[in-house]
């Protein structure tokens, strides 16, 4: 099993990417090649971590370097990992109508069984709003 974490910009312009759209396609791949993870984004950001099969996570990735849609992207783990961390959901995320606060709440929640440098990554996104 394979975890990957990075981080990445949006190149929409506006502060909120169309992170439905983003989603949609996202869990169409990620159900057909068993990808799970957890995504994080306030519009202008994105934190993933993607769990799968090794060559798997790996595709994805390589689709996410090559979507015109994301622009520096920083890989911050890539590692194997005993068992998935984030359930077998395809991929949690906000809605534009959801409140922060309770977003946020949630994904604390979603971290409680990840390893310790994938959570300090997302909670000290969620707190700060720095990459």
């Amino acid at each position: 099993m394979r975890q990957l974490l990075y981080i990445s910009s949006s190149t929409l312009p506006g502060n909120m990417a169309d992170i439905e759209e983003i989603l949609e396609e996202s869990q169409r791949h990620n159900a057909a090649d068993g990808i799970t993870g957890l995504l994080w984004s306030d519009g202008t950001h994105f934190l993933q971590v993607l769990e799968g099969e090794h060559d798997h996570v790996g595709a994805t990735m390589g689709r996410i370097l090559s979507d015109h849609r994301h622009s520096a992207i920083v890989v911050l783990r890539d590692e194997a990992v005993a068992a998935r961390e984030f359930g077998e959901w395809s991929m949690v995320h906000r809605r534009a109508d959801a409140p922060a606060d309770a977003y946020d709440a949630q994904m604390r929640r979603l971290l409680e069984n990840a390893s310790e440098p994938v959570r300090e990554r997302f909670l000290n996104l969620i707190a700060t709003g720095e990459r």
